[in-house]
């Protein structure tokens, strides 16, 4: 985990861009009648969703009811399969199970690489070749005496990144609220009222919100700042446990009896 932490401290945040607002779930203030599943930070470790997947099922024992799975985002980047992991949050999620799954900043960072690569270069930084190389891509064979040579690019990764790839990443909803639950991939700016909050914010915060809380009259389940075990702050729960460097990819379980850990 200290290596994720000194990851995060040397990293600069890109440009902030929130010219396009994505969609916001809100299923309404009833609770919800069957479980929810919280799942933390994935980074590319299609292993590791495939097993949570297995846990939950597990969980809800030999003849389970319908619920819900919730992914908080960051599906690509830093682990092996980023194409495996998007491949199969295309498919339908394993009976009697349900799925949601929002957007983080490393779909976002996708995203806009796939429209602009050449304005949008730091996403590499960000475990963007990892991905690139999961679909098959090495950038660095387009690249000639340090720049990129766009237009052979642009065709590699036409041929190579499927369309139901791009409409899913541009599709994922910025955050999900269910009866006391709302769920979103890094936090929210406090003192704002929900309809005030930007992509940016939601997609990118730590501080205030890890401090403050959202000041919502919620409880926030997010990922996007990875620590140890899950952490609970004020009116928050963080799952984000480093799935890509400590193999553990965090399962919450919500229920009438309050928050569950699966293991």
């Amino acid at each position: 985990m200290p290596k994720v932490l000194n990851w995060i401290r040397g990293r600069k945040q890109p440009a902030p861009r929130d010219d396009r607002r994505r969609r916001r779930l809100d299923l309404g203030d009833k609770p919800a009648s069957f479980p929810i599943y919280a799942i933390g930070d994935v980074h590319g470790c299609l292993d590791l969703l495939l097993q949570a997947e297995r846990k939950i099922l597990a969980d809800l024992g030999p003849d389970p009811a319908p619920a819900l799975v919730v992914l908080v985002g960051d599906y690509v980047d830093r682990g092996q399969d980023s194409c495996g992991v998007i491949d199969h949050l295309l498919q339908p999620p394993p009976a009697p199970l349900r799925r949601i799954a929002l957007c983080g900043n490393h779909e976002q960072l996708f995203s806009d690489f796939l429209e602009n690569p050449q304005d949008n270069m730091h996403w590499l930084d960000f475990g963007g070749r990892q991905t690139l190389l999961s679909y098959g891509v090495d950038i660095d064979y387009f690249m000639h005496k340090g720049r990129l040579r766009l237009q052979p690019f642009r065709d590699a990764l036409i041929g190579a990144i499927p369309h139901t790839h791009r409409q899913l990443l541009s599709s994922l909803p910025v955050y999900a609220r269910i009866g006391p639950y709302i769920f979103v991939h890094a936090g929210f700016r406090p003192g704002l009222q929900l309809d005030a909050q930007t992509d940016e914010d939601m997609l990118w915060i730590r501080e205030p919100f890890l401090s403050q809380g959202a000041g919502l009259d919620l409880l926030v389940i997010h990922g996007h700042t990875p620590v140890p075990e899950p952490q609970t702050g004020p009116q928050r729960i963080g799952i984000d446990t480093g799935a890509f460097t400590t193999g553990r990819l965090t399962i919450l379980k919500l229920s009438d009896v309050g928050p569950q850990l699966v293991v």
